[in-house]
């Protein structure tokens, strides 16, 4: 019916079958933004927000997450991931996060890594929302990926804050 792999010949969901692929090293990295005011960017930036140190629960909450990717997403495989990081960068009006997921197994690390992005977006989000409730979370989106039978891929990357001037 369909050839899309997480739907079997009647169309019905179902976790794909990954008995018979073989083990390769795998890595993900995500990214995403969340822009604010420069009041509210300084606040986090020096960690005097009212919640505290608003990246170091962040970047807890992105690994946290990660590592529970097999529970939040309904056809995802649970994974014995071996690193995970998530990082900030700060840039005019936003903070960039990205998140890297890696291990050698039999299925990629995707969502793995977009769960991370997202969800330490997520907690910037509630960290600083009694400073600014207007943030806006965008472009979440995965940056490349390595392994598998697929191979490698890299995102179509758009010019930079810095490089569009």
């Amino acid at each position: 019916m369909t050839s899309l792999s997480h739907l079997d010949e009647q169309g019905a969901a179902r976790m794909v079958d990954v008995g018979g692929k073989a083990q390769t090293a795998r890595e993900a990295v995500a990214e995403g933004r969340i822009s604010m005011s420069p009041a509210t960017l300084q606040a986090v930036r020096d960690g005097s927000g009212p919640k505290g140190d608003v990246l170091a629960t962040a970047r807890l909450a992105g690994i946290m997450a990660a590592k529970k990717t097999g529970e939040l997403i309904p056809l995802c495989h649970p994974l014995a991931l071996d690193s995970v990081t998530v990082g900030f960068t700060f840039e005019d009006s936003f903070i960039r996060v990205t998140a890297r997921a890696s291990l050698t197994g039999k299925t990629g690390v995707e969502m793995e890594a977009l769960t991370a992005a997202s969800i330490a977006l997520l907690t910037i989000y509630d960290m600083a929302k009694a400073l600014e409730k207007g943030m806006v979370i965008e472009q979440v989106r995965l940056i490349s990926k390595t392994g598998g039978k697929s191979g490698e891929w890299t995102a179509d990357m758009p010019p930079t804050v810095s490089q569009a001037r």
